[in-house]
């Protein structure tokens, strides 16, 4: 099997503690070259960038997540701006909308999602869009942004119709361990339809870990499993997902120096 990319996993949280360096330095000869490690608030956007810049094969996404607009403080846009002067940062993210849980007001959690689009297109840096419960008003806010960013929908789970009206806008799909939930029937349809070319994987760890390791903790070297559905549900071989999600990882986030020892 062919070397991976996870494009979106959480290396910073606190459930990496223990064993955070020996998993990271372990896994290439698990099957995945690279990872990208997107943050949620300013002290995570920090601290993916130390990481980023302590480990060779992982990359780093800073932002501040729904959950989090309302600390949202404007200087802090300026610490964004002297993050990314890092040439590990590749993106801005994860960002969105949340209304499952609402932690941030929802005027606030656009407001914070629209400064933050505007800082993506200022640096030209991609975005890695988080939406729950808030499909129509992220779509409404990329839709303002059309030609001036673009990026990927993380771990998404939302229709195809939705899917195709992001991929229009130039986004990416990024599919991840609910596609191999028992009960995810509508997630492995939309799933099957997302073309080779807008299609990325990623594992969210050290959430949702995929079937056969749902309710442990998930860690990048469970993409495979992705990749692994994917592979079924398009019944075309697991080389081409892994080739063709790499390489639009490697587009989309402009990674340089990746090499991949197949």
């Amino acid at each position: 099997m062919k070397q991976m990319i996870d494009s979106h996993a959480h290396l910073d949280e606190e459930r990496f503690d223990e064993d955070r360096d020996e998993l990271i330095k372990s896994l290439k000869e698990n099957g995945v070259s690279y990872v990208i490690n997107p943050s949620s608030d300013m002290a995570t956007s920090r601290r993916v960038v130390e990481l980023s810049n302590k480990y060779e094969n992982i990359f780093a996404a800073i932002g501040i997540h729904p959950h989090d607009a309302e600390i949202f403080k404007e200087e802090d846009l300026d610490e964004l701006r002297e993050l990314s002067n890092n040439e590990k940062v590749v993106a801005i993210g994860e960002i969105g909308l949340d209304y499952y849980y609402d932690n941030s007001p929802r005027e606030i959690q656009k407001e914070v999602f629209r400064k933050q689009l505007e800082l993506s297109h200022e640096l030209d840096l991609p975005v890695i869009i988080h939406t729950r419960d808030a499909m129509g008003d992220t779509y409404d806010i990329l839709k303002e942004f059309e030609g001036k960013v673009r990026g990927v929908m993380h771990c998404y789970t939302g229709s195809i119709e939705m899917a195709e009206n992001f991929m229009k806008m130039g986004f990416y799909i990024s599919i991840a361990g609910p596609v191999t939930f028992k009960n995810a029937v509508n997630v492995r349809e939309m799933a099957k339809q997302i073309p080779l070319e807008r299609l990325l994987i990623e594992t969210d760890s050290p959430y949702l870990a995929p079937v056969p390791n749902r309710g442990k903790r998930n860690d990048p070297t469970n993409v495979r499993y992705v990749a692994d559905m994917l592979s079924n549900l398009k019944e075309i071989q697991i080389d081409k997902i892994i080739e063709n999600s790499r390489e639009n990882t490697v587009k989309l986030f402009s990674l340089k120096g990746v090499v991949f020892d197949d």
